[in-house]
C-alpha cells in the first residue's frame, strides 16, 4: 500500500494510449506528464479496469493507429503491471460505485468513469490524468482530475 504523504495518482486509459501511439498528437505530453510524475515520486496506479479498456482500445482502428498484435499489448499489460501500483476490484468499490451513483448522475458509458473514481476513493488517491477532463468534472468534489501537460 501506500507510503504516508506520497502523492497517488491514478492513470486513466488514454494516457497510456497515446503513450504508445506514435502517430497520436499527444504522444509526447502523455509521456512527459507520466515521467514528472515518476520524478516527483508520486506512486502512480492503473485499474484492472484501465488495463481492459487499454486492450479494448487498441485491438481495434483507431483515429491514430491500427490495431496492434495480441502478443504486443499483452507484453504492454504485463510491463504496466509491472511498473504501476494495480487496483484490483472488490465488493466495497462496487458499493461505492453504486453510492456514487446516487450522488452524481451518470448512465451509459459514464458508469466506466463513475467506477474509475469509486475505485479512487476506496483507495484513497486523490489525483486522476486524463486528458478527458470533461468527462469527470462531475466528479470534481471528489477527486481532482487533471490533464497532461
Amino acid at each position: 500500500m501506500a507510503t504516508m504523504g506520497v502523492d497517488r495518482v491514478m492513470v486513466d486509459t488514454n494516457v497510456l494510449v497515446h503513450s504508445v501511439v506514435s502517430a497520436s498528437p499527444f504522444q509526447q505530453r502523455a509521456r512527459e506528464a507520466l515521467q514528472r510524475l515518476r520524478d516527483d515520486e508520486c506512486e502512480l496506479w492503473v485499474s484492472r479496469q484501465v488495463l481492459r479498456e487499454y486492450l479494448s482500445v487498441l485491438s481495434r482502428p483507431q483515429t491514430y493507429s491500427q490495431p496492434l498484435p495480441w502478443a504486443a499489448l499483452v507484453a504492454d499489460v504485463r510491463s504496466y503491471e509491472q511498473q504501476f501500483q494495480v487496483a484490483e476490484e472488490d465488493g466495497a468499490i462496487t458499493a461505492k460505485l453504486l453510492d456514487l451513483g446516487g450522488q452524481v448522475a451518470v448512465g451509459g458509458k459514464q458508469v466506466h468513469d463513475a467506477n474509475l473514481v469509486a475505485t479512487m476513493l476506496v483507495l484513497g488517491i486523490d489525483r486522476l490524468l486524463t486528458f478527458n477532463v470533461g468527462d469527470f468534472q462531475r466528479f470534481a468534489g471528489h477527486v481532482q482530475v487533471e490533464e497532461p501537460a
